[in-house]
């Protein structure tokens, strides 16, 4: 007989549906990424993105400089977020979140344990783990005292090359079955967000489609007010 882990066992898109209307869950909201570098000027871009519609969050993710460098251009894109009641993540470095007092740290799988950024950093601060398309990893991210977990990629990403995509389906299943909300993740724009909304996610990560819309990131981020607008309410 063939052994299979619960990742192996595919699925159904109607899973969440046979279990009737899902108890009360806040509406999707936005989930913004920095692009993968920035340079002083990326200030003014991020208060008329966060001036434009409502987002949740801001995750500051550069890859390939120091700590040192990363502090130096977060200090202002702090203040912007804390100045409209937006959490300032900081990706990957548990260590750089506690430096600079963030509203919270997304890790991924090699990154660190939620455990042990919960004790450096305390019982306020959010944990966001990356889970791909894994059941399993998220269980073990809610069961290490996560406080979102996030599956993706659901599409191809110009920011970031996806080893991992997963299904609208996984949405469905982990808001059927767990409180604990869940980000999608992966070239997610304005025109393809409304499925995952739909299939449950409670919020939509989403960078270069707001940094590079062709009419700026203020657009880009009116560009999903629509979407998000038609997100799910108690029920």
């Amino acid at each position: 007989m063939t052994d299979f882990t619960d990742d192996e066992l595919k699925i159904s898109p109607d899973f969440a549906a046979q279990f009737g209307q899902p108890g009360f869950r806040p509406a999707c909201q936005l989930y913004l990424i920095s692009p993968p570098s920035i340079d002083v000027r990326f200030a003014d871009s991020l208060a008329a993105a966060l001036d434009a519609g409502k987002v949740a969050a801001f995750q500051l993710r550069l890859k390939g400089i120091d700590d040192h460098a990363i502090a130096a251009l977060a200090e202002p894109l702090q203040r912007i977020c804390a100045e409209r009641d937006v959490a300032f993540i900081i990706n990957d470095s548990i260590g750089l979140a506690k430096r600079l007092g963030a509203d919270g740290v997304h890790l991924g799988q090699g990154d660190g344990d939620p455990r042990d950024a919960r004790a450096q950093l305390g019982p306020k601060v959010q944990i966001g783990v990356t889970c791909h398309d894994s059941r399993h990893l998220a269980m073990e991210a809610g069961e290490a005292g996560a406080d979102y977990v996030a599956f993706g990629a659901f599409y191809p990403s110009t920011t970031k090359d996806a080893r991992h995509f997963a299904d609208p389906a996984l949405l469905g299943w982990w808001t059927t079955v767990f409180e604990l909300p869940c980000v999608a993740i992966g070239g997610i724009t304005a025109e393809n967000a409304a499925p995952l909304v739909a299939a449950g996610a409670d919020f939509i990560a989403v960078s270069s489609a707001v940094w590079q819309h062709p009419d700026g990131p203020a657009a880009g981020v009116a560009a999903f007010a629509e979407v998000l607008g038609q997100s799910r309410t108690s029920a």
